[in-house]
């Protein structure tokens, strides 16, 4: 028979081939060029079909297939990897608040450059600081094989399984026309997350419940920390080179020689690098970059500067932690100047009043600011902040809009008082407010303000309270304004029909563009919620605790009170309390220590008791236990421990041990925290002269500088073992 008759089918490893290829090429033109050619529909068929072959012959899949993109199985932790080349930060310098030559520190740097080199124009890149996490990608004879975080600049985690689920990443690179293929490159960069992604992922975030990231920068690192590279997958990251680390192949002269290896290679690159061949262009360079950074989509808070022929950054070297010939300008936070129009007060789920300032907007840092926090009277009586008053404002960290300083004064304004504002009522429920001694804040003290609702359920349904899965701020906010739940404990009565047809408002990103259509809350999610909630009414006595909002009653007071008490309705009678009450302060911190002599550091001391008594002596405590009681519901302790049986934890390996946790460790904070409690230890969020051990993984500079200086000894997790 003529085989020219018939078209001959690809052999499985062939067809592996063809698919992987074609992946690939689609990938590159989604990912990094912006021009794909194919649906989504279509790339579907086509990943799928590749999948397929590869679990039919899995001997034939490669460890950089196109399929590892959405993760593999979790790994059991991060295994160091030393670097081929040290990975070293770069030197900051700043711009000068109110200096006469604010780029003295810059210009400094470029001088010392000339001094070095011996001449007067010296050629430098300039190029956006993008507000990420510095990785290293490892390739070898064009295959990525593998990636690594900086950590100490010598010895760094592999992050292999998690950058592959990072499409803009190649795991195979193209060859150079220009140079060929390396047998060795090693890129550094940056992994970061788009602006309008991140809005997107903690709107989706808050609509299941979860909790929401405070920036993406934080977002990116907490990430690439995961075990689960298909908990990876789903986050919206992506990645920028910027430089250039071991290297075997044809020879790099330039910076520009090395950008056209990264574009010819398909491996995407930061934009733009501006050459300034001398002082004049690098000044002009780094403020075009400042003018232009926040059109880029991601974060950034500076520019780079760096030599441009390797040959001269060989001749300056390095310092012991940073090359001579790079360094890092740090922007001041845009500033502009506004009027203040009126004040506004929000009152919290605390009850805490809060004064916002009412701006006529003004654009700043990417974004239109209206709104700004005043943060407290003392705050406002310290600028001397008037209502019509001219005020200069910035992003604090680029993200929150603040009021610098008062520029001048509108004729004739009186200085601004809170409570004669509010007229000494709750602006929300017309409760009473008060000021404790002590404290700054003024707060509503009516437990069932309707303000403090959203909050107040919100911070019910938290991971760390009562974990309702499905219950975030919007899906908060729609109960409370439909009048389906205004308290807590109103969610026990919620029907899944009211529920599924509960209408959701569009997501909105930080600079309130619609990323959403309204949505109906749907018949799955409500049978989701109403399953947790049936589940909560099992939850241990410390998460009731904790979830109820009780002031001073937090995550550890908690748990000190659910060793004291066995279930929930013993706490309103208790005699420990009572006794803790009958003294005085003094006294009572003495006390405090006799009676509960197993208590992790104490927490349950004077204040604790007197909010725990006021709570339930006031007319919203006792509604809250006769609606639990109602409800049938009287959570129990799953760690009482009677004190007669206090000597028995004394035996426990960090009793009396106070620990500051920084940095990636082999498991996440919270169950490090829980981990280092079961032995007797102590977790507090601060290093002070009372933090026995900081527990350091990777990074956690700030608090291993504070460590250091306070002579508090930095463990590893092998230090902590060994205590054990």
């Amino acid at each position: 028979m003529d085989e020219d008759l018939f078209t001959r089918l690809p052999s499985p490893e062939e067809r592996i081939r063809e698919l992987t290829a074609l992946i690939r090429r689609h990938d590159d033109l989604y990912y990094n060029q912006a021009a794909p050619e194919i649906s989504d529909a279509d790339y579907d068929k086509l990943f799928r079909e590749l999948e397929h072959f590869e679990a039919e012959h899995p001997s034939l899949a490669d460890p950089n297939s196109p399929t590892r993109r959405v993760g593999g199985a979790p790994i059991d932790g991060f295994q160091q990897i030393r670097h081929l080349v040290p990975m070293l930060s770069i030197d900051d310098v700043f711009e000068l608040k109110d200096a006469e030559i604010p780029q003295a520190e810059l210009i400094d740097f470029y001088r010392r450059l000339q001094k070095n080199l011996g001449r007067e124009d010296v050629a430098v890149t300039v190029e956006p600081k993008i507000d990420g996490v510095a990785v290293s990608l490892v390739y070898r004879n064009g295959e990525l094989a593998y990636a690594a975080t900086r950590g100490d600049g010598i010895t760094g985690d592999d992050i292999t399984h998690n950058i592959r689920t990072i499409r803009s990443v190649p795991l195979h690179l193209s060859s150079s026309p220009s140079f060929g293929s390396a047998s060795l490159l090693e890129v550094r960069g940056e992994v970061f997350m788009p602006n309008q992604a991140f809005a997107a992922m903690n709107a989706e975030r808050d609509e299941a419940g979860l909790p929401t990231f405070a920036n993406p920068r934080n977002a990116t690192a907490g990430t690439l920390k995961q075990l689960d590279p298909k908990a990876v997958a789903v986050r919206p990251l992506r990645f920028l080179a910027h430089g250039l680390g071991a290297y075997e192949g044809p020879p790099l002269d330039s910076e520009p020689d090395f950008h056209i290896l990264l574009d010819a290679t398909g491996i995407p690159r930061n934009k733009p690098v501006i050459v300034s061949r001398n002082l004049e262009e690098l000044l002009a360079a780094v403020a075009r970059i400042d003018r232009e950074r926040h059109d880029l989509g991601y974060g950034t808070d500076g520019a780079v500067v760096k030599v441009l022929d390797r040959a001269e950054r060989e001749t300056l070297g390095f310092t012991s932690r940073a090359p001579r010939w790079a360094a890092a300008y740090k922007f001041l936070p845009e500033q502009q100047e506004t009027t203040l129009n009126a004040i506004t007060v929000q009152v919290g789920r605390t009850g805490v009043l809060t004064p916002v300032a009412a701006l006529t907007p003004v654009f700043i840092s990417g974004s239109t600011v209206s709104r700004a926090t005043l943060h407290n009277q003392d705050e406002i009586t310290k600028k001397d902040i008037r209502i019509g008053a001219t005020v200069l404002i910035e992003k604090a960290g680029e993200i929150i809009p603040a009021v610098v300083k008062v520029i001048r004064h509108a004729e004739g304004a009186a200085p601004f008082s809170l409570y004669d504002h509010v007229g000494g009522k709750c602006p929300s429920c017309g409760g009473p407010i008060s000021q404790e001694e002590g404290f700054v804040a003024w707060r509503c003290t009516n437990f069932q303000c309707p303000a403090q609702a959203v909050t107040r359920i919100k911070h019910f349904a938290s991971r760390k309270a009562l974990d309702l899965a499905g219950l975030g701020e919007s899906v908060a906010v729609k109960l409370v304004e439909t009048g389906l739940a205004r308290t807590p404990l109103d969610l026990f009565d919620l029907q899944r029909s009211d529920l599924a047809n509960l209408l959701l408002d569009p997501a909105k990103s930080a600079d309130g563009q619609v990323i959403s259509k309204e949505r109906r809350f749907g018949e799955k999610r409500a049978d989701q919620l109403l399953a947790a909630l049936e589940a909560a009414r099992t939850k241990p006595l410390n998460r009731w605790l904790f979830a109820m909002g009780i002031r001073q009653v937090g995550e550890a007071a908690a748990k000190e009170l659910s060793r004291l008490h066995e279930k929930l309705s013993d706490i309103p009678g208790s005699p420990i309390l009572a006794e803790l009450l009958a003294d005085t302060r003094a006294d009572a911190k003495k006390k405090n220590e006799k009676l509960i002599p197993y208590a992790i550091g104490g927490d349950v001391g004077p204040a604790v008791a007197e909010s725990l008594a006021a709570f339930f002596q006031s007319d919203a405590g006792r509604h809250v236990l006769d609606r639990l009681a109602g409800l049938g519901i009287d959570p129990v302790s799953d760690n009482h421990l009677p004190i007669a049986a206090a000597a028995d934890l004394s035996a426990l390996p960090l009793t009396g041990k106070t620990f500051v946790i920084t940095g990636a460790l082999s498991m996440d904070r919270d169950e490090m925290k829980s981990f280092i409690e079961s032995k007797g230890g102590k977790v507090t969020g601060s290093v002070s002269k009372n933090t026995h051990y900081l527990l350091a993984g990777e990074g956690g500079g700030s608090k291993r500088d504070k460590a250091e200086k306070l002579g508090v000894p930095v463990i590893g997790e092998d230090d902590l073992q060994a205590m054990l």
